[in-house]
């Protein structure tokens, strides 16, 4: 049982943020900023944050050649400028509000590699279309495309599988612990609590108050935390609480070698869409992705590995990225983002105390900061 001084003194707060990822932590810093003397707790279901923060690649991305193509084709130009800018705006907000050397950001090159395929060839002939629509939001030409031969030297991939390799001029890589361990410090230093191991099972909002239930697993009984507004941050994980929320969660699969000797390319890439991701993690290789050969098998919150996927991952490995160099697997892991039809996030308000910023389509470290600004204003009536 919870004594009297607990139920007193331990239990409300002006605000209370579900979710300690990068949207969570970074509304409670917004908060924290825009109304200094108010009380936050954010409430984690895991010991450690359980969705994607701390288990991405790194990248601090805008979207790739072939990606803002296909976005092109489902959704409308003015559209797709407003998801750039978030992203764009997302990062130098981050960046911004921790400083590039405590979330180890680096700019040495960010690069896609083009196949023979003629929807992948077909890209490079609308280069300068997207770069004179980007160039609203971004200011200067975003992609330069160049002759794959002609740099094998600098990167050391599989001719016959690359024909072209377009530079990216607007994306950089981030060290993802680094960056939330930062995150987290801050929000500690300017007096958000952070309480992890808090499975929320229901949520009652009243007249004045909103009510956050959480099983207390020691004592065997539900504590009930109580705030004036209530953000909920939970990506894929939202549909626990909200069922009837448009999204789909989407496992991402992940490895990582053991140190390589003599590796020739640095920087972050993608390939096939934005779909598959690698990336030099000092002398390793990261290298995810894959969810596009098996979209039903990885729509799904459980955080286990698809054989099918990780085979899939090791041959583009071996044949693509490192063709005749010996390597090892020193370790695969998933993280669980959210999708929709749609690539915008669900950011509003859904009852009079209750606010949502969920959803990110896998772009959670490009928009979490910009959307936690979003959704700080509205919980504080900004």
């Amino acid at each position: 049982m919870l004594s009297f001084w607990e139920k007193q003194s331990l239990l409300h707060y002006d605000m209370i943020i579900i979710g300690g990822g990068i949207v969570g932590l970074s509304t409670a810093m917004a908060i924290k900023e825009k109304a200094p003397k108010t009380r936050v707790l954010v409430l984690e279901r895991g010991v450690l944050p359980t969705g994607a923060s701390t288990k991405n690649a790194g990248f601090a991305c805008t979207g790739s050649l072939t990606e803002i193509i296909d976005d092109l084709r489902i959704m409308k130009e003015d559209e797709l400028l407003q998801l750039v800018a978030l992203r764009q705006k997302g990062l130098q907000k981050l960046r911004k509000r921790l400083g590039d050397d405590k979330i180890g950001y680096a700019e040495n090159g960010s690069w896609e590699l083009i196949n023979n395929s003629p929807e992948q060839t077909g890209a490079i002939g609308r280069i300068d279309e997207v770069n004179e629509k980007l160039k609203s939001v971004l200011g200067e030409k975003a992609f330069e495309a160049f002759t794959y031969s002609n740099k094998k030297a600098d990167f050391g991939f599989d001719e016959n599988n690359v024909k072209y390799i377009v530079r990216n001029n607007f994306e950089g890589e981030l060290n993802s612990g680094m960056m939330m361990r930062a995150l987290i410090d801050l929000c500690l230093t300017s007096g958000i609590e952070i309480k992890t191991g808090c499975e929320v099972s229901t949520i009652e909002e009243e007249q004045n108050t909103v009510n956050v239930i959480v099983k207390h697993n020691y004592l065997n009984e539900e504590i009930s935390f109580s705030a004036s507004k209530l953000g909920v941050c939970t990506n894929a994980f939202t549909r626990q609480l909200y069922p009837e929320l448009d999204i789909k969660p989407g496992r991402g699969q992940v490895l990582i070698t053991e140190p390589i000797p003599g590796l020739r390319f640095k920087g972050i890439y993608h390939f096939d869409k934005g779909y598959y991701y690698f990336r030099r993690l000092g002398d390793s290789v990261l290298f995810g992705g894959g969810r596009n050969i098996d979209f039903a098998g990885e729509e799904t919150t459980l955080f286990e590995f698809n054989e099918k996927i990780r085979a899939d991952l090791t041959d583009k490995l071996q044949h693509i990225i490192l063709p005749g160099v010996k390597f090892k697997i020193a370790d695969w892991w998933t993280g669980i983002m959210a999708f929709a039809d749609t690539k915008f996030p669900i950011l509003k308000q859904h009852s009079n105390r209750v606010s949502l910023a969920v959803r990110m389509g896998g772009m959670g470290v490009a928009m979490g900061s910009e959307i936690g600004e979003n959704l700080a204003e509205m919980m504080l009536d900004i």
